[in-house]
């Protein structure tokens, strides 16, 4: 088990680290099949050191703007993802990850073009803050909303918006007791794949065909979803 997180960890780093988003669209519905225990916490835990790594990495293309109110939405809306955790039974609990990811993919693969405003912005961040907090998907409706931005914008947004949310909801989690410290054991142990990935990333995040990596992302994210969905 520790084998295949190791090499989907150190994949969804390169993933996100090179698309801006993808990391949890990966890793959730892999780490819900091996264990619905991993769900959320590690996949949050894993994904603070390399938000934290594009963030510093992307900083000059940072929205500001956006990522604030994005931000104060997300951190309203994590007690909400919180109350999921207290009523979804935990064996449903892979189910409910697996709908949230397929429903994710498939918004992202089918919304229109369109320019991103305070509206966008915060229905983004307490959608993130919902499903993050419950499942440790958050991605696609940040990257529904910069999906047309310059690359480098989303992936210095998206990288910034996560890693003040991760924080917080790990916080919420350990203060309530849905987290425990045994839990962080593996993302210790994995933190070499995910900076593998990460180091990756940086040799080609600028020459990367933003578009096609999206869809790429995305279509597994449905695949892996779906499997997860049935296979519960």
């Amino acid at each position: 088990m520790l084998a295949v997180l190791a090499v989907t960890v150190a994949v969804a780093a390169f993933v996100q680290g090179g698309s801006g988003i993808g990391f949890a669209l990966i890793v959730a519905p892999v780490a819900g099949l091996l264990d619905p225990n991993l769900v959320p916490v590690f996949v949050l835990a894993s994904m603070i050191p390399l938000n934290l790594y594009v963030a510093l990495r992307e900083r000059a293309s940072l929205d500001l703007r956006g990522a604030g109110w994005i931000t104060g939405a997300r951190l309203a809306a994590t007690p909400a993802g919180l109350a999921l955790l207290w009523l979804i039974p935990e064996r449903s609990l892979g189910v409910f990850v697996g709908a949230a990811t397929v429903l994710a993919a498939v918004v992202s693969l089918a919304a229109p073009a369109f320019r991103p405003g305070r509206v966008a912005y915060v229905g983004a961040g307490a959608v993130t803050g919902l499903t993050e907090t419950a499942t440790g998907v958050g991605g696609p409706p940040l990257a529904l909303v910069y999906q047309h931005r310059p690359p480098a914008e989303l992936r210095a947004t998206v990288a910034a918006c996560f890693l003040v949310g991760e924080v917080a909801s790990l916080a919420l989690l350990f203060a309530t007791g849905k987290a425990h410290a045994t839990e962080l054991g593996q993302v210790v142990l994995l933190l070499p794949a995910i900076a593998v990935g990460a180091w990756l990333s940086r040799l080609v995040h600028q020459r990367l065909d933003t578009r096609r990596m999206r869809l790429f992302v995305l279509v597994f994210a449905l695949v892996s979803g779906l499997v997860l969905m049935l296979g519960v």
